[in-house]
């Protein structure tokens, strides 16, 4: 898979999280502080990572900044892009699950490398839901961003 990895600080977990993904088989493109010479600013480096996932760039993003908030409302701003702030597995398991997250958004700050791993299994392991709810709320959210692209 190829997934589009961001963080505003070059951080140990950052680049764990880097080695992590490459040792899963996972073709690893970088933005900000864990690449040379990128803007590091975390709504810079998360759009990027999110617009890779839009313009179909990469299957995936990782988008990292000190506590993943502003990672996350970056990312979200990227029409199609349905980025989590996960702090745990259960929370990356429903955010693939229930809601067909395709940007996976981390806390530098919480997330220690064995609770990474945690995170990244779950993601990598759940499938989104065909439930017609769960469905129906995933087509909701693109129907907000198609609205809001209009605008």
């Amino acid at each position: 898979m190829r997934i589009s990895v961001s963080s505003d600080m070059d951080e140990p977990v950052a680049r764990r999280l880097v080695a992590e993904l490459r040792r899963r088989g996972h073709a690893v493109r970088t933005h900000g502080a864990l690449r040379e010479g990128a803007d590091p600013q975390w709504a810079v480096c998360s759009e990027a990572a999110a617009r890779d996932v839009a313009d179909g760039t990469a299957d995936q993003a990782v988008v990292c900044c000190w506590t993943g908030t502003g990672a996350s409302i970056a990312a979200n701003k990227v029409p199609g892009v349905r980025a989590a702030l996960c702090p745990d597995a259960a929370t990356a398991d429903g955010a693939r699950r229930w809601n067909d997250a395709n940007v996976l958004a981390l806390s530098l700050r919480l997330t220690s490398e064995p609770l990474l791993t945690e995170i990244l299994d779950a993601w990598f392991a759940a499938e989104p839901s065909q439930d017609p709810e769960d469905v129906r709320n995933v087509a909701r959210v693109g129907r907000l961003d198609a609205a809001r692209q209009e605008a």
